[in-house]
This record gives C-alpha cells, structure tokens and sequence, in this order.
C-alpha cells in the first residue's frame, strides 16, 4: 500500500478493521514525518479527535493537567460520552482524589501482597511451558498466554477457580473480538458482566472479610470514606483489565517476534542478552494498548495545534514507541536494545499499577523458554485482534522443541 492510500485522512481509527488490514508502522511512520498532531475528521458515527503520534509530545501530555482522563481513557468510550466509572475507577480518575485511590490500589502490589503471587507465576508458568514441549502444534495463546496473566489476577484477588474461565471470556470481548461483525452491545454486555460479578464478590468479602485484597480494599477508607461496593467493583475491573491484556498480548507477541527473529532467540538463549533487558523491547515491541485517551479541559497548544476545551485528545502509544527520533531503527527487534524508555505502561501518575507484575510475568516466561525451549516454529497463520485498542493477536499455533 503506497503512502498515499495511507495518508491520514484516508484511515479511520476508530474503526478496528483499519489496525487488521493496514501496515500500522507504514501509516504511523507518515503521520510522524508530516502531519504529527491532526484532527481525525468526524464519522458518521463518531465525532473528532486530535490525533498525537510524536514520542515527544505523547510522554509529556501523559502528565498535563490540562487534559483529564475522567471522561475515559479509550476511544471506544470517550467518543460516546462521559465514563461512567470516571471519578470511581482509578484510571479514569483525575486530582484531587486519583492520589489517594491509586495509593490504595498500589497497596494491593506491595512485596508482602505480591510475594506469593509472583512464587505461583514461576509454578504455573514452568508447567504450562513444559507440558507444551514436543507437542505437534499447539495454540500458545489459548494454552500458555490465556492463563498465566488471568490467573495471576485471580490470584492477587482470590477469585474462585471455577469463575476464572467466565472472567476471562468477558474481559476478552471488552476491548476487542475476533471478528469483524463484532456488536459494540457484546463488549458493553462484557464490561457489565464483569462489574457485576465484583459487586457480588465486594460485597461477599465486605461481609465477611478475609486475608484477601478486595477484603483490605472494602475495610480501607479513601478521603474519609469506605469504597462503595459500586467503587470496589471498577476498579476490580481495572485490575483485571490491566493485569490480563498487557501480559497477554505482549507474551503472544513477543513469542512470534522471537520464531520471527532467531537470532534473536539464540541470543537469549545463550545469555548473550538478559532476560531483563528482553522483557523491556518485548513490551516496547509489542505495545499492547496503540492508544489513551484523553479530554482538554481548558484552550491548550499542542505542537502548534491550537486545542479547544472539551476536545478528545489520543495520545498513539504504538506510534511513539516506534518514533525514529528516539529508537534507533525501531522496526529492528532488538532484545539489548539499551535505552529503552518505551511508554507501554504510560507514564506519569496514570502508569500502570500492576507494571511490576506484568514484568514478573514476562520475565517468568522468558526464562522458562530459555530453561525448556530449544527450537520455536510458527504453525499456523496467527489470527489478529479485531480492535481498536488492543495491539496484537488471539491465536498463535506453534511447536516447541525441547532442549
């Protein structure tokens, strides 16, 4: 597809099949060079937007005060209107009150909290790698990546084992689906669903409290008052909901950019690179979430572009993360790659509660393929998530070799 097909007016981003059947890194790549703060036009459905895709100007509009998240922070939602868990969930809650409710969410990721989640990552994911080895053919997102990152959640949450499979299932058709007749109504259903289910788990645990997270949250007071079981409820979802999608998707990505990319692999593999400095270009690669979103709340500037108050302002994470001014040849996976300061977690008081777990995650994962694992094959043709949102696939058959 030539750049002119791929301009900027030509590509509605709100529209998911435009991320499934365009080269995504060419269109972005146009955008940075000549346009890089736009107004995307309104659609018949859906009303403009500025359009941010500069590493330059994304990481310090994370921080602005002059745009709020309370509106929403995904296209999908802000475009309709107000969120309705703006002011209640942390990621959509903005000062004075997002600094005491993130203080309380971050109490559910201390050491002591996290130490024997992370110890169940390690089993879970060794026996999930090691029962794959020497297969034929096998899906590695249905079988390895669906359950580390929900279960891990679960974990953190003490969700019952027998509720994890429905979790799952809704928090997938959320944000995205799998294909391209996919009803806006399923994912509203979905993200109901899901807060539904933690009102009845918060009040069950209200009632009688345990040695859990949502019984610290439901006995924790936020400016002077206990959390609603209405508040408790979105910001399980939120945790569930950050803590899923960017381990998920990164891990289905990261493991075909390592079957893409085999010198890569074998670098790995021979500790030429660390599994640390691994975990951050997967994360950067990969880059879960292409957008946020954001609303002015006052006449602003950006780049030259003179925004209005009340103006929905996208801040393309997927862009940035790829900006030449900033990642040398970035388009190259390159698992030493040293600085890395990509922006999958964000950056400034919305980063990403549950980034150290996600690193665990991953980390985790690593290092079993490279205990395990000595020859990665693609099986199949990996199928795309049909999203917005969601950067990545659902699918991804492959086979493993044993060392």
């Amino acid at each position: 597809m030539s750049q002119t097909d791929l301009s900027a007016r030509s590509l509605d981003l709100t529209d998911p099949a435009t991320f499934v059947e365009n080269d995504v890194h060419e269109f972005w790549r146009g955008v940075r060079a000549r346009n890089p703060v736009y107004w995307h036009e309104p659609t018949d459905r859906n009303p403009g937007f500025w359009v941010v895709s500069r590493y330059a100007d994304v990481q310090p509009l994370y921080t602005d005060a002059a745009l709020i998240s309370a509106r929403g922070n995904v296209l999908d939602v802000v475009l309709r209107g107000d969120d309705s868990a703006g002011g209640s969930m942390v990621a959509v809650t903005d000062a004075p009150r997002h600094r005491p409710l993130r203080n309380l969410m971050f109490s559910a990721f201390t050491p002591r909290v996290l130490g024997k989640v992370v110890e169940e990552v390690g089993r879970r994911t060794t026996a999930l790698v090691s029962a794959a080895v020497g297969r034929d053919s096998f899906d590695f997102a249905a079988e390895i990546a669906d359950r580390i990152p929900m279960n891990t959640i679960c974990d953190l949450l003490s969700v019952p084992a027998g509720d994890r499979g429905d979790l799952l299932r809704w928090n997938k058709m959320a944000l995205s689906s799998v294909h391209a007749e996919h009803d806006e109504l399923d994912a509203l259903g979905a993200r109901n669903e899901i807060v539904l289910y933690f009102m009845d788990l918060a009040q069950e645990r209200r009632d009688r409290p345990g040695d859990d997270v949502i019984s610290l949250l439901a006995a924790a007071e936020v400016e002077g008052r206990p959390l609603t079981v209405e508040e408790l409820a979105v910001n399980c979802y939120s945790l569930v909901l950050g803590g899923d999608e960017t381990s998920r998707v990164s891990a289905i990505c990261g493991v075909l950019a390592l079957i893409d990319h085999p010198g890569q692999w074998q670098a790995l593999r021979t500790g030429e690179v660390s599994v640390e400095s691994a975990v951050e270009e997967v994360l950067r690669w990969s880059t879960p979430s292409f957008h946020l979103a954001r609303t002015a709340v006052r006449d602003m500037e950006i780049n030259g572009n003179q925004v209005r108050a009340g103006d929905i302002v996208t801040l393309w994470t997927v862009s940035a993360n790829n900006d030449e001014e900033v990642f040398d040849e970035p388009r190259r996976f390159t698992l030493s790659r040293s600085p890395n300061k990509h922006l999958s977690f964000g950056h400034g008081p919305h980063y990403c509660l549950g980034a150290f777990l996600a690193r665990a995650e991953l980390r985790t994962l690593l290092g079993a393929l490279v205990a395990q694992v000595g020859r990665m094959e693609l099986r199949g043709t990996p199928r795309p998530i049909y999203s917005n949102f969601l950067n990545g696939y659902d699918v991804l058959p492959v086979r493993f070799e044993g060392r």
